[in-house]
């Protein structure tokens, strides 16, 4: 199944899958929710496509298995601040299809798609008190920088947060 770029038309139903997969409701929620965490959603169509306005050289992409069918998943690109570097964030899964594998396929070929546009590296924050999401992502190559981003307290956009002692872990693979 083959990435394609998101086109405006395709941003309710991402916003909609993110939503499910991040801050879904407890009997539909995969094991990458953040619900116990941050409530409200994760993000909607028109934040969607302010960042991607915003963002010179971003691309969400968008995983289906059909042309014009419903997303199955999809994952953030940018170009990263640092030299060489991309960012991937909003690696989603639609919840009943989570544990099957197609989450890896995603990752590695956004990470392709990555590399095809000059990518040495990839960069990605995850939320610090998520182990099991970094372990994940440390059985994919993933590492550990050292650095630590602050979560964007105050900025309900993303979801009000559940508790005061969130951060970002930043994770980062050669490729």
């Amino acid at each position: 199944m083959p990435l394609q770029p998101a086109g405006p038309e395709d941003l309710t139903a991402v916003a909609a899958l993110v939503n499910a997969a991040y801050r879904g409701e407890s009997s539909r929620r995969g094991w990458t929710t953040e619900a116990d965490l941050i409530g409200g959603q994760r993000t909607d169509a028109s934040s969607l496509a302010d960042d991607l306005a915003a963002t010179p050289g971003a691309q969400l992409l968008v995983l289906s298995d059909a042309p014009d069918g419903p997303p199955l998943g999809c994952v953030w690109l940018e170009p990263a601040d640092h030299p060489g570097a991309w960012y991937l964030g909003m690696l989603t899964i639609r919840p009943d299809l989570q544990a099957r594998g197609l989450g890896r396929e995603l990752l590695a070929d956004a990470e392709a798609a990555a590399k095809a546009r000059g990518a040495q590296r990839i960069r990605m924050t995850v939320i610090s008190i998520r182990p099991e999401l970094i372990a994940w992502y440390g059985r994919r190559g993933y590492a550990a920088t050292g650095e630590t981003q602050p979560f964007p307290y105050g900025d309900l956009r993303r979801g009000e947060p559940k508790r005061d002692d969130l951060s970002f872990l930043v994770l980062e693979k050669r490729l």
